[in-house]
């Protein structure tokens, strides 16, 4: 069964294109970028050939260039935008990884694969390429992200033209990535969490940064007239009602979802076999062990 269309691949790549020519709005990716040279170089390994897939910008072969454990670096991504001479580099859809099997040692990822149709698919490939004990770290746009813009918009279109439309996308929940890392074949999942809080002088140079992002409406199901002036001013002006601080700056907030997974290996810990602990639980809390059907106490 193939996977639901619920963004428009074609229309995100023209947004981001847009968004090259536009001059792109970085901080977010810049941040996510210094966090995962972070990441990465608390991995006590070298990786001799790494990928970094779909990064809408340079910023991650930038960090990564830094990090002595990372020995090649190869860049995969929809669009030749911001590519180099320096960095192998090659355009390829996230959603169909033209990499052998078992022919990398470390995956990367920022703020790139919430825009994938195929999420599932997406892991499986990467598994696959990846080689064994092999990483996987990405930064993912997450659930609760922009929430503030959701609510607004909903009660403009509800005051204009009587409906709402789906404008702001439906992110990844950040319980459901380890199910679906641990589903794709990956071992020891780990999932976090990191909110970000952006103000901005008005809600119009928060729409002119996703603008700069390529992150404007890429919905499939995206309501196909264009957006009425009433209803976009309606919205800025609940936005500024409802998320205004006393300096009359609005808030805007963004959730970046972390996840990682190993390939699995030998070498990697295993979880104990039932019944083989040394010691009983009680003993080590200091505790009075009692049955379940031990009644004590109760009348």
């Amino acid at each position: 069964m193939s996977a639901p269309l619920v963004f428009d691949r074609a229309l995100l790549r023209r947004r981001l294109a847009r968004a090259a020519m536009l001059g792109p709005a970085e901080f977010l990716v810049d941040r996510v970028a210094d966090d995962m040279a972070e990441r990465v170089g608390a991995v006590k390994r070298t990786f001799h050939r790494a990928l970094d897939l779909g990064t809408p910008t340079d910023a991650v072969v930038r960090a990564l260039h830094a990090a002595p454990m990372v020995k090649s670096l190869i860049r995969a991504a929809p669009l030749p935008l911001g590519l180099n001479g320096e960095t192998p580099a090659v355009v390829a859809d996230e959603e169909a990884l033209p990499f052998a099997d078992a022919s990398l040692d470390l995956v990367v990822s920022a703020l790139a694969l919430q825009n994938v149709n195929d999420l599932p698919g997406v892991f499986a490939q990467i598994r696959r390429a990846l080689k064994p004990d092999g990483l996987f770290l990405a930064a993912m746009i997450g659930g609760a992200s922009l929430a503030e813009l959701r609510e607004v918009f909903a009660v403009a279109e509800s005051e204009t033209i009587g409906g709402v439309s789906p404008r702001v996308a439906p992110f990844v929940d950040v319980r459901d990535l380890g199910g679906l890392l641990q589903r794709a074949g990956f071992a020891l999942p780990v999932t976090d969490v990191d909110r970000v809080t952006v103000r901005y002088s008005n809600p119009f140079a928060l729409f002119a940064d996703l603008r700069c992002m390529g992150a404007t409406n890429a919905l499939a199901e995206r309501r196909r007239v264009p957006l009425r002036r009433e209803t976009l001013s309606r919205a800025a002006g609940a936005y500024s009602e409802r998320y205004a601080d006393a300096d009359g700056r609005v808030r805007a907030t963004f959730e970046i979802v972390w996840l990682s997974g190993w390939v699995p290996h030998e070498s990697q810990q295993k979880p104990l076999r039932p019944g083989s602990a040394k010691m009983r639980l009680a003993d080590a809390l200091g505790t009075v062990e009692q049955g379940t059907g031990d009644v004590t106490g109760r009348r």
